[in-house]
């Protein structure tokens, strides 16, 4: 195992909309998130921690109103004028983002299956704990490939944003992927991910509040 599930990344048109959605959906109020400067978005976060996924949190994402429009496209598709237009019906889960400590060891094993995942680059946020800095793989053209089953790699520095999020009651069991032809997931290393030739590109089982809640992104 070379990466494992950092966090789920759900998309909204406006981050008021997808704090709301996450609480009728799953029973919770997401924690204050950040600004991406550079990218033109900011989020909030949700720790869905579990001893299957340590770490892992739900990322709810939308392009900041406030900010100046980046210099590249942002990440995750979020310039898609479809996935935009689908956004203002309501939020979607859209994608996963896998964390590693060799990022460019990852990349190349994937380079070396013929697919060019994105190069890494460097960037930094303020959280309430201090600044968070990372790199970050991504397309030059911003999109997701395999329809987003191909997860968007991520290298931490020395603080993660769970390691400063409060307790939610919410708790990933399960996640898996389809779609993603398999010497690309021997390639990734991907641990306590289940992969499916077809289905929902995405498919997640989490305990909430509500009782156990499944996400699926589209096909």
């Amino acid at each position: 195992m070379t990466s494992e599930v950092d966090h789920l990344v759900v998309a909204a048109a406006t981050l008021e909309q997808g704090a709301a959605w996450c609480e009728a959906t799953l029973g919770v109020a997401p924690a204050g998130g950040g600004r991406h400067v550079g990218m033109g978005t900011h989020n909030r976060l949700l720790a869905i921690a579990s001893p299957a996924y340590p770490k892992a949190y739900l990322e709810i994402i939308a392009i900041d109103p406030d900010a100046a429009p980046p210099a590249r496209p942002r990440w995750f598709g979020l310039d898609d004028a479809a996935l935009q237009a689908a956004l203002r019906v309501q939020p979607r889960l859209l994608h996963v983002v896998a964390r590693t400590t060799h990022i460019d060891h990852t990349l190349a094993a994937l380079a070396a299956q013929g697919v060019d995942a994105g190069r890494p680059v460097a960037a930094e946020r303020a959280s309430p704990a201090g600044l968070l800095r990372w790199r970050i793989a991504g397309r030059s053209d911003g999109s997701l490939l395999f329809g987003g089953a191909l997860p968007t790699l991520i290298e931490w520095g020395d603080m993660h944003p769970s390691d400063s999020l409060p307790p939610s009651q919410v708790a990933l069991l399960e996640l898996s992927l389809g779609g993603l032809p398999p010497p690309l997931a021997a390639a990734l290393g991907l641990g306590g991910v289940g992969w499916r030739g077809d289905g929902p590109v995405l498919s997640a089982r989490l305990a909430t509040p509500r009782g156990e809640v499944r996400l699926e992104s589209g096909g």
